[in-house]
C-alpha cells in the first residue's frame, strides 16, 4: 500500500480513454491512494471513447484546488481536447505542478499540460497525434513507453498503461 494517505485527483470529460482512466483509478485505489474523480460537475456522468464503462464525477474542477491533491493525472482519449477548454481544469495542473506535486499524463492528456504551460523544457511522451503540440510548446518528444521528468509522469498510448501506472506509483510514492 505504496500510496496509503495520498490523494489523487483524476480528471474525466466526454470521450475518455477507458483503460487509461479505468485501470490508472483502479491501480493507485489499489495501492491504497484515494482517488477523487474530477468533471466539470459533481454527479455528472461521462461517456467513455469506446462507449464501455462512464465515468462520474465525484467534484466539480471548479470547487477544487490543487491544495486538495497529492497528484493529479489525466487519461486521453476525446476528453483532453474538450476539458482543457476549462480554465478550472487548467489552474489545478498548473498550480499542482507549481507546488512540486506529481501531474500524470497519458496518451493525448499532453494537451492539457500544453494549456496549463507546464511543458516547455521537458522530456515528454504521449500520443503521436500530439508530438507536433509538445514540440511547438517546447517540450523534446521521446518515444518511449513511459518516463517521469521531474514532476511529470507521461505515458505513451493504451499498451504503455502498466509502464504508465508503474512511474506514476512510484511517482507519488515519493521513490
Amino acid at each position: 500500500m505504496r500510496l496509503k494517505g495520498k490523494k489523487i485527483g483524476l480528471f474525466v470529460g466526454p470521450g475518455f480513454e477507458d483503460l487509461e482512466f479505468w485501470v490508472t483509478l483502479m491501480r493507485c485505489r489499489e495501492e491504497g491512494a484515494d482517488v477523487i474523480v474530477i468533471g466539470e460537475e459533481a454527479g455528472a456522468t461521462y461517456p467513455s471513447k469506446s462507449g464501455g464503462l462512464n465515468g462520474t464525477a465525484d467534484v466539480a474542477a471548479k470547487n477544487m484546488t490543487s491544495d486538495d491533491f497529492d497528484a493529479v493525472v489525466v487519461p486521453g482519449g476525446w476528453c483532453p481536447d474538450k476539458i482543457r477548454r476549462n480554465p478550472a481544469v487548467t489552474t489545478i495542473v498548473r498550480q499542482t505542478y507549481e507546488a512540486g506535486k506529481i501531474v500524470g499524463s497519458i496518451c493525448h492528456a499532453g494537451s492539457v499540460l500544453i494549456s496549463a504551460g507546464i511543458v516547455k523544457g521537458h522530456r515528454a511522451t504521449g500520443s503521436t497525434g500530439i508530438k507536433d503540440d509538445l514540440e511547438n510548446a517546447g517540450a523534446t518528444w521521446v518515444d518511449v513507453p513511459a518516463l517521469r521528468d521531474g514532476n511529470i509522469v507521461w505515458g505513451r498510448v493504451v499498451p504503455d498503461v502498466p509502464d504508465f501506472c508503474r512511474e506514476l506509483v512510484k511517482a507519488v510514492a515519493g521513490d
